[in-house]
């Protein structure tokens, strides 16, 4: 099983900058496709941005030109530099990876999760 660990959130004025990291550990024999949720109070959880692994890139509309994901394959982790932070982006942010077991089936796992909270 995979294990994934976030960490990077916090608290941060408008305007600002943060980075998320997610880790992912266990036993596998690949990770696949990462991403980057996010899920407000009272709200659905939306993708934020997502890398395949050789390195393609997409973002939710809402955080392009602000926020960039990243990726280390060597150390089977995953970044999201967050630029121009706006109070809308308060959210607890969730890390997901498709994983393929060393038993050759694939299956999707998420991470805690870390809060990022965005003052005005």
């Amino acid at each position: 099983q995979v294990q994934l660990v976030e960490s990077g959130g916090g608290l941060v004025q408008a305007g600002g900058s943060l980075r998320l990291s997610c880790v992912a550990s266990g036993s596998f024999l690949s990770i696949n496709g990462m991403a980057w949720h996010r899920q407000a109070p009272g709200k659905q959880r939306d993708l934020v941005a997502a890398i395949t692994s050789s390195g393609r890139t997409n973002y939710a509309d809402s955080v392009k030109g602000r926020f960039t994901i990243s990726r280390d394959n060597a150390k089977n982790t995953i970044y999201l530099r967050m630029n121009s932070l706006k109070p809308e982006d308060t959210a607890v942010y969730y890390c997901n990876a498709g994983v393929t077991s060393r038993g050759n089936y694939a299956y999707s796992r998420w991470g805690q999760g870390t809060q990022v909270t965005v003052s005005s």
